[in-house]
């Protein structure tokens, strides 16, 4: 019984390895006719990293004039699997390559019938169809493998006929592949032809645009909606590389009808720098990219003026707000204005602007200008509405650097400076803003004007600012109170010594009557104070030695 038993284990174990063992045979591949089955890969993934553990292919090198990786037969004296070697035909083997520039000028409609064939068979290196070197049992005469560029591998069969009805670039070279093999024994059975295209962006993307070569028109529509966008312009990009006329129109036609995101117009814009496509359909989405005719340029600078005097007599204070950040958005990157047009505008406002005080100031009821019977909005709704203009536009000179010719015009406006001292304190304090804002473009340096500007603006708006400042108090508007005082005290300092002694004066007396509905300017009180009295003694005893 012992013995029995040893000698029964002993067969279990030489079963047992020799079962294993069968897994050193080596992996199957494409070369090999005697795997006449094999299990298919269960996903794409599984696909490629097989193909990239035992298959190794043929690699050859892209033109640097071609923009798409270049197409060729695999040399079928090429090592497929590790360890085993093709079989060596007699006859040397035909290398073929494409034209070097895969560029097209025109793309047009196939002439060819449209096939219904089976779609192509996606196989992996460990996978091989029912006849390597013949034809395919589904009729697919062409092993097609896709080389990416990080080292994965996709490896198509398909249908000769199909693939030179709908690409030029493969008609060529199947055309070559079949004149080498009239020159061989016409006894022999027909052989697989195989390609390689290396270095392939998108193993996916290029699959699909195969894939599109086996749809009807319409069946090519429903695909390319369901992809989207996006994956349709790398299809487009694949289909122009190959000469695949039906891809390119079809993907054009789906592209002009449809709307782009940022990210897809920009992508598309970069593909049409590459390629030219002389048809309808890409002439109208080149006309959604640039503007073709170059007189259109020409008409920028009047739609901007237009704009800008659109907002400034927009009613609706929403709507004007949302604009006036939009077009000083355009403004800053894309749109351009002259000089000439914003002071044009600024000068309407301004005219607007007096001509409103002048309606405050023949009203003689303290509250009647509250409320106009030809107008759905009050006198004080509209002075502010001309007010946020004259500031809004201010704003956009001082970002083109353009508002010094502004604070002449302003310091100018003597009838507004008197219609000021009569006017309600409700509706004259909005007067004020705009000189705050120049006052503190000044202390900050973002506005660079002469002497004589800065003190004509001072000597005009100085007074009615101190009076105005408990209403700019209580109605900031955005305005940063801390900034102004700060701001006036700087821009006094810039003045002469002389005149700093006037205007601080003044702001003295006013600022011990009226405390804090007065801005605090003790710093620069004392700064001007310190230049005039202390410094300036030494220097008259220095130059009187």
């Amino acid at each position: 019984m012992d013995y029995l038993s040893s000698r029964r284990d002993r067969k279990l174990v030489s079963r047992r390895r020799t079962w294993c063992c069968s897994f050193t045979t080596p992996p199957a591949s494409p070369e090999n006719s005697s795997f006449s089955h094999t299990k298919s890969p269960r996903n794409k993934t599984e696909t490629l990293s097989s193909l990239s553990k035992h298959t190794t292919l043929a690699s050859v090198p892209n033109s640097p004039k071609s923009p798409f990786p270049i197409v060729s037969r695999i040399d079928p004296r090429r090592i497929l699997s590790p360890g085993r070697v093709s079989p060596i035909d007699s006859d040397p083997a035909l290398t073929i390559e494409p034209e070097p520039e895969l560029r097209s000028a025109s793309f047009r409609a196939p002439t060819a019938p449209s096939f219904r064939s089976s779609p192509p068979e996606i196989l992996g290196s460990g996978s091989s169809s029912s006849s390597v070197e013949g034809v395919n049992k589904n009729g697919f005469d062409v092993r097609l493998t896709l080389r990416g560029k990080r080292g994965s591998c996709m490896v198509l069969e398909v249908d000769s006929g199909v693939l030179s009805a709908n690409s030029e670039v493969f008609a060529d070279l199947v055309g070559d592949y079949k004149k080498g093999l009239s020159l061989k024994n016409s006894s022999e059975a027909p052989k697989m032809c195989r390609m390689e295209v290396p270095a392939v962006e998108n193993l996916g993307v290029f699959r699909d645009t195969i894939e599109l070569m086996f749809e009807d028109d319409d069946d090519v529509t429903k695909k390319l909606i369901k992809i989207g966008v996006y994956r349709s312009i790398d299809i487009l990009e694949v289909s122009a590389g190959i000469m695949f006329n039906k891809g390119v129109l079809s993907c054009l036609k789906y592209l002009e009808a449809v709307p782009w995101t940022e990210e897809e117009e920009e992508k598309l814009r970069s593909l049409f720098t590459r390629f030219k496509f002389d048809d309808a359909t890409a002439r109208d989405i080149l006309a959604r990219l640039y503007l073709q005719d170059s007189t259109d340029s020409q008409f920028l600078p009047n739609i901007a003026r237009q704009l800008v005097w659109s907002i400034s007599t927009c009613e609706d204070a929403n709507a004007r707000t949302e604009l006036k950040s939009l077009m000083k958005g355009l403004l800053c990157n894309h749109l351009d204005i002259s000089k000439e047009d914003l002071y044009a505008v600024c000068r309407s406002c301004l005219a607007s602007l007096v001509s409103l005080f002048e309606e405050t100031s023949d009203t003689i009821p303290p509250r009647s200008f509250l409320v106009k019977k030809d107008s759905s909005k009050t006198l004080i709704e509209r002075i502010s509405r001309e007010v946020d203009n004259i500031n809004w536009l201010l704003e956009i000179m001082l970002d083109g650097q353009v508002a010094d010719d502004f604070v002449n015009i302003w310091a100018d406006q003597q009838q507004l400076v008197g219609m000021h001292e009569n006017a309600s304190p409700m509706i004259r304090y909005e007067l004020s803003r705009v000189s705050a804002i120049l006052i503190i473009a000044m202390a900050t340096r973002k506005l660079q004007c002469r002497l004589e500007a800065r003190s004509g603006l001072l000597q005009a708006w100085f007074r009615p600012m101190l009076l105005d400042f408990g209403w700019l108090q209580r109605c900031r508007k955005g305005l940063d109170m801390k900034a102004m005082e700060e701001a006036m005290g700087q821009t006094l300092l810039t003045l002469p010594l002389k005149q700093q002694h006037v205007l601080f004066m003044v702001w003295f007396r006013y600022f011990s009557s009226h405390g804090t509905e007065c801005p605090n300017l003790s710093k620069a009180f004392q700064i001007w104070w310190r230049r005039s009295f202390l410094r300036g003694s030494e220097t008259y005893a220095i130059e009187s030695r």
